[in-house]
C-alpha cells in the first residue's frame, strides 16, 4: 500500500501542546526584562492619548494573597487592554509604608521602648525588605509596571509631598483642633480611622439606671401634677456600664411620649410604648399616673446615681423606641452624639469630664473606680449602682460591636484633642468639603453603578476627619502652637513649606529631629512643636498629590485626575473615601473619573477563606502548580461585581477552558506551516466564501470584545473567545476546513485562502486574550508567521480583518443556516455512530429533505456541502418525499436519513468514493486527490 502521507499537507508547529505554565511563565518575565517592554511601552505610547490607572497601594507588610492577586490582575488586564486600544497607558505600582502595622511588626521583633528614632529606621528597612517581597510576588503574575520606579509613601519626596497637600488643606481652611469623640484603641493607644474598624460579636452588660429627681416639683409641673407623693427617678439602659461614672447628661426624644410610672416604692418615668416591657424586665408591677411629650421634659435636673453633681435632661432627635427605656445616657466624652448634643446645649470642652486614660484605665483620683481598666471595672459599677439602690436590672447580651482591624479587640470612642478635617466647617472660600466631595460623587462614573450610593451615603453621614495619629511610624504633622492660647503659628503654611524641604532632602526624621529654634528663631520660646502623626489613610489619600504630580507626574498639569482607580469594596470607606475628600479639599474635584470595584474572594460555598477553615488558595501555589495564566483567566472568567468563588475545583475548570483556547491557537499555528504573508496572504474578495464568512465573524467578534473590554467586563470578553473557540471554529469552520487544508496542492488557492483567514483570525485572537492571558500570548506571539516585533503588547488591535460585503450572495445570515443544518446533522450522525450504523463521519451519507427555502440555500454549495457536513456524501431532495424512515429535526423544514457511505475509502482523503482507483497510477485514491498530486488541482468556491 502506498504512503501518501508526505503528499498531504499535515499541521506542524514548534508551539508546544503541553502549557507548561509553572517552568515556562518565568522565562517569559525574563525576556520581558531582557527587552524592556514596559520601557518600550512608554516609547511607543509616545504622542498616544493618555489612561492612567492610578494604583492603590497596598500595605508594605505580609505576603501577597489572592486578594492582592484579584486586584493587581485586574489591574493589569485594564492597562493591557488600554495599551491595544491605542492608549499610552503606564502603570506605576506603589506601597503604603507608613502606620501602626509595620511599627507593631518592629515591636513584637525588637522589643517595646525603643527610642523613637531607631523605632523609625527599623520601620523603614521593614517595610522595604515587605516591599521586595511583595513586587517579587506581583511579577510572577505577570503585572507589567514600572517595577524598577514604582512609587513609595515613605519615599522622602512622597513624605514631603505630603506634607505640602496637608499645607494646602491647612490654607484653605479646612483643618482645625478640636476635642471630639474619635475610634480608639487601646492595644494601638492611638485614634483609628473609620476604615480601620470593623464589627464582630461582644458580649456586654447591659444595665438599666434610675437617676434620682433633683428638682421633684419641676418633674411634677412637666407632667402637670400638683406634686411627687413618692420618690421618683428616669431610667436608662445602656451596654456600656464603664461610661456611668463619666454621665453628665440624659437624653429624650422630643416628639416621643413619656410616662410616669407608679411602681410601690417609687416613680419611673419612662417611655410610654416601652412601659410594659421595662416592668417585664424588671419584674415589677406599675400604673401609668401620667403623661408627657418629651419636649416637656428639657433641661430637668436628675442627680447622677452615685457622684454628687447633676444630669440635665437634652432633647435629641437620635432617641429610638427599639429597646431599652426610651431614655439615653450622655457621656459627651465616649459618644459622637453625645458630645454633639451636650455642645448644643453649651457644654465646653473644659466641661467634658475624660476619666479614661489612653490605654483604657480610669484616671487615678476617679472616685471608687481609679486605676481600674474599664472593662474589668463593670462588675464593681453594677455593684455600686446596686449599692444605691439605682440599679433596676442587668443581664449580659451578645451584640455586634465595633473592634480594632488589626489587634480584633474591643474599640471604644474616647475624646481626645486630635486634628481634624472639617466636612461642614466653612472653608476660607467655596463650598463646604461635604458639599464638594457630594457634587464629585455626581460626576463619578461607577463600575458596578451601585458604587455610587454606598460611596454617597457614606460622605453623607460621616463625621469631621480625624487625621492625627500619636505614632512614631507616620507622616508628621509639622505645627507650632503657642503655649498659651494653643493656636496655629499665623505663618503655619510658610513653616510647613520649610519643613517639607528639609524632610525631601532627610525624610520624616528631619521633623522630629529639627529644633524649634531653626525655624522659629527668637519666637521658638512662645511654640510648642507637637509629635502627632498623620493618620496613614492621608499617605495613600494624597498620592494623587505627590506621586501625580510629585514623585511620578506622567505629564499631568496641576490638578491631575486618573482616569480610573481600580480597588475592593472596602475602599469605599478607605483609599476611594479618603482620596475624595483631599481631592475636594486641595483641587475642588475627585482625583478620579471613574471608580471600579470588585468583590472579595470566597469559596465554592460563599465562606470567607480561613485558613482554619482550610480553604485558603494562596497564588504562589497556583503559579507553580497550574500557572499565572490559569489564576488570571479564573480572574477574568467571574464578575468581580460580587464575591469571587473559587476552590481547587473551580481553578481545575478554568485549567480546562484554557486548555480549549490553547489548542485553537496551536490549531491555527500548525495549519500556518510555510505560510508567508509577505508572499501568500490573499485579498478578501479572492478568499473562498466560507473563509471570508470567518474573518467577518472574528471582525464582529473583535468590535464586542472591544466594546466588553472598555466596560472592564472581562467575565464576557472571556465567555466570547472561549465559545467561540469551541463553537464557530471548534465546531463548526476549523472541522470543515482540514479536508480542504490537508488535501489540497500546498499553493492552491483553496488552502492559501483558508491560511489567510487562519493567518487572520490568529493575529486577532492572540491580541484578544493578551490582557488576560498575558504569558500564553506572548507566546503564541513568538510562533506566529511573518515579520514581527518583540511582544504582543507592542501593538494595537488587528486592523486586517475584512467585512463581508452587504448584500453579498454568501452572506452571514446564510452561513448561520449553514451552522444550523451542519448541527442538526452532527445529532444524527452521532445516534447513527451510537447505534453502529456507521464508525466515522465519512463513512456516512445523508440525504437532506428540505423545504424548498432550505433547499434553494443550501443547493448553492453544490458538491461542496459534503465537506461542509463532512460526509463522504451529501444529496439534497424534497421535503415531501421523505421517507418514513427519516428523522425529523428542530428545524421544522429538515428531515435526514443517514446510511453507510457506498464506494470505497480514498487512501488519502479518506472519503468513500466511486472513482477511487480510475487514474491508473493512483488506484489506491479518488480522482480528487490524484488531481491535487499531479494534476492541474481541485478547485473549491465555497468551502
Amino acid at each position: 500500500m502506498t504512503d501518501y502521507k508526505a503528499t498531504l499537507n499535515l499541521p506542524d508547529t514548534d508551539f508546544p501542546m503541553k502549557a507548561g505554565l509553572p517552568q515556562r511563565e518565568p522565562q517569559t518575565l525574563q525576556r520581558w526584562d531582557s527587552i524592556g517592554l514596559y520601557q518600550k511601552l512608554r516609547e511607543i505610547g509616545q504622542g498616544r492619548p493618555t489612561f492612567l490607572l492610578h494604583d492603590g497601594p497596598p500595605y508594605a507588610n505580609g505576603s501577597i494573597h489572592l486578594g492582592h492577586a484579584v486586584n493587581k490582575i485586574l489591574k493589569d488586564m485594564v492597562v493591557r487592554s488600554k495599551t491595544l486600544a491605542g492608549f499610552d497607558a503606564p502603570y506605576v505600582p506603589g506601597w503604603d509604608c507608613h502606620g501602626l502595622p509595620i511599627e507593631h511588626k518592629v515591636e513584637v521583633t525588637h522589643g517595646k521602648g525603643l527610642p523613637a528614632d531607631k523605632t523609625r529606621e527599623l520601620c523603614r528597612a521593614y517595610a522595604g525588605e515587605q516591599i521586595e517581597e511583595q513586587k517579587a510576588g506581583f511579577i510572577r503574575l505577570g503585572v507589567l509596571g514600572d517595577w524598577g520606579n514604582p512609587y513609595k509613601t515613605m519615599d522622602f519626596a512622597n513624605e514631603a509631598g505630603e506634607i505640602r497637600a496637608l499645607a494646602e488643606m491647612v490654607r484653605g481652611g479646612f483643618v482645625f483642633k478640636g476635642l471630639k469623640p474619635v475610634n480608639w484603641c487601646f492595644d494601638c493607644g492611638s485614634a483609628l480611622a473609620e476604615a480601620e474598624v470593623e464589627y464582630a460579636d461582644k458580649k456586654s452588660t447591659t444595665i438599666d439606671v434610675a437617676f434620682p429627681v433633683a428638682d421633684p416639683a419641676a418633674l411634677a409641673r412637666a407632667f402637670n401634677l400638683q406634686g411627687l407623693e413618692k420618690p421618683a427617678g428616669i431610667v436608662i439602659w445602656t451596654t456600656t456600664p464603664w461610661t456611668i461614672p463619666a454621665n453628665q447628661a440624659l437624653n429624650v426624644h422630643p416628639e416621643f411620649t413619656y410616662a410616669l410610672v407608679d411602681v410601690g416604692d417609687r416613680l419611673l418615668v419612662l417611655a410610654e410604648e416601652l412601659v410594659e416591657s421595662c416592668l417585664k424586665r424588671y419584674g415589677r408591677e406599675g400604673q401609668v399616673i401620667a403623661t408627657a411629650l418629651g419636649a416637656a421634659l428639657e433641661n430637668l435636673a436628675f442627680r447622677h446615681p452615685f457622684y454628687s453633681r447633676l444630669s440635665p435632661v437634652y432633647l435629641a432627635d437620635y432617641v429610638e423606641l427599639g429597646a431599652g427605656t426610651g431614655v439615653v445616657h450622655s457621656a459627651p466624652a465616649y459618644g459622637e452624639d453625645d458630645f454633639v448634643t451636650c455642645k448644643r446645649y453649651g457644654m465646653s470642652n473644659d466641661d467634658i469630664l475624660t476619666p479614661v486614660q489612653s490605654n483604657g484605665v480610669y484616671v487615678d483620683n476617679l472616685e471608687f473606680f481609679g486605676g481600674q481598666f474599664i472593662w474589668k471595672a463593670s462588675p464593681a459599677i453594677v455593684e455600686k449602682l446596686r449599692e444605691v439602690d439605682a440599679l433596676m436590672h442587668t443581664e449580659t447580651i451578645t451584640h455586634s460591636y465595633m473592634h480594632c482591624w488589626r489587634h480584633k479587640t474591643p474599640l471604644i470612642y474616647r475624646a481626645t484633642a486630635q486634628w481634624f478635617v472639617g466636612m461642614d466647617t466653612p472653608p476660607v472660600a467655596g463650598a463646604t468639603l461635604r458639599q464638594r466631595s457630594l457634587a464629585a460623587i455626581e460626576q463619578t462614573a461607577f463600575v458596578p453603578d451601585w458604587g455610587k450610593a454606598r460611596l454617597h451615603s457614606m460622605i453623607a453621614g460621616r463625621p469631621d476627619w480625624c487625621i492625627s495619629r500619636q505614632r512614631n511610624w507616620g507622616v508628621p504633622i509639622p505645627f507650632f502652637l503657642h503655649k498659651q492660647t494653643g493656636e496655629l503659628h499665623p505663618r503655619t503654611v510658610e513653616l510647613m513649606e520649610q519643613v517639607a524641604q528639609r524632610v525631601e532632602q532627610a525624610g520624616i526624621e528631619a521633623w522630629f529631629k529639627l529644633d524649634a529654634a531653626e525655624l522659629l528663631g527668637d519666637e521658638a520660646a512662645q511654640y510648642d512643636k507637637i509629635a502627632d502623626t498623620l493618620d496613614v489613610w492621608f499617605d495613600s489619600g494624597t498620592t494623587h498629590w505627590h506621586v501625580l504630580r510629585g514623585s511620578h507626574p506622567l505629564g499631568h498639569a496641576v490638578g491631575p485626575r486618573a482616569d480610573l482607580y481600580l480597588e475592593g469594596s472596602d475602599q469605599h470607606r478607605g483609599w476611594f473615601h479618603s482620596s475624595l475628600l483631599t481631592g475636594c479639599a486641595i483641587d475642588g474635584h475627585a482625583p478620579y473619573r471613574a471608580l471600579l470595584t470588585h468583590g472579595f474572594t470566597v469559596d465554592e460555598n460563599g465562606r470567607k477563606m480561613s485558613k482554619s477553615l482550610g480553604n485558603v488558595i494562596a497564588p504562589q501555589k497556583v503559579n507553580d502548580t497550574l500557572g499565572a495564566d490559569i489564576l488570571r483567566l479564573w480572574i477574568a472568567s467571574t464578575d468581580y461585581s460580587g464575591e469571587m468563588a473559587v476552590s481547587d475545583q473551580i481553578l481545575q475548570r478554568s485549567a480546562d477552558a484554557y486548555r480549549r483556547i490553547r489548542n485553537t491557537a496551536r490549531f491555527l499555528l500548525s495549519n500556518l506551516k510555510g505560510f508567508d504573508p509577505a508572499q501568500h496572504l490573499l485579498a478578501s474578495e479572492d478568499m473562498l466564501a466560507l473563509d471570508r464568512w470567518a474573518v467577518d465573524r472574528a471582525l464582529l467578534l473583535q468590535r464586542e470584545l472591544q466594546e466588553h473590554y472598555s466596560e472592564y467586563r472581562f467575565w464576557n470578553v472571556y465567555s466570547k473567545v472561549h465559545n467561540f473557540c469551541v463553537q464557530e471554529l471548534g465546531g463548526f469552520y476549523l472541522d470543515i476546513i482540514k479536508d480542504r487544508q490537508y488535501t489540497t496542492a500546498a499553493n492552491s488557492v483553496a488552502r492559501r485562502s483558508c491560511q489567510t483567514a487562519l493567518y487572520h483570525i490568529a493575529e486577532a485572537l492572540v491580541r484578544w486574550i493578551a490582557p488576560i492571558l498575558a504569558f500564553t500570548a506572548d507566546e503564541i506571539w513568538q510562533y506566529l508567521p511573518g515579520e514581527r516585533n518583540e511582544s504582543v503588547m507592542l501593538n494595537t488591535w488587528y486592523e486586517g480583518l475584512a467585512v463581508l460585503p452587504q448584500g453579498v450572495e454568501l452572506g452571514r445570515s446564510y452561513w448561520a443556516g449553514v451552522m444550523a443544518v451542519k448541527g442538526a446533522v452532527n445529532k444524527e450522525l452521532e445516534n447513527q455512530r451510537a447505534a453502529k450504523v456507521i464508525g466515522g463521519n465519512l463513512q456516512a451519507q445523508v440525504t437532506l429533505y428540505a423545504d424548498d427555502t432550505l433547499s434553494a440555500d443550501l443547493a448553492k454549495l453544490g458538491d461542496e456541502l459534503r465537506f461542509v457536513l463532512i460526509t463522504s456524501k451529501a444529496t439534497l431532495a424534497p421535503f415531501a418525499q421523505a421517507p418514513a424512515d427519516a428523522v425529523a429535526t428542530e428545524l421544522g423544514g429538515l428531515k435526514l436519513h443517514v446510511a453507510k457511505a457506498d464506494g470505497t475509502k480514498c487512501a488519502r482523503c479518506w472519503h468513500f468514493c466511486q472513482d477511487v482507483g480510475v487514474n491508473p497510477e493512483h488506484s489506491e485514491i479518488c480522482g480528487r486527490c490524484a488531481s491535487n498530486i499531479s494534476g492541474a488541482g481541485e478547485v473549491r468556491h465555497y468551502a
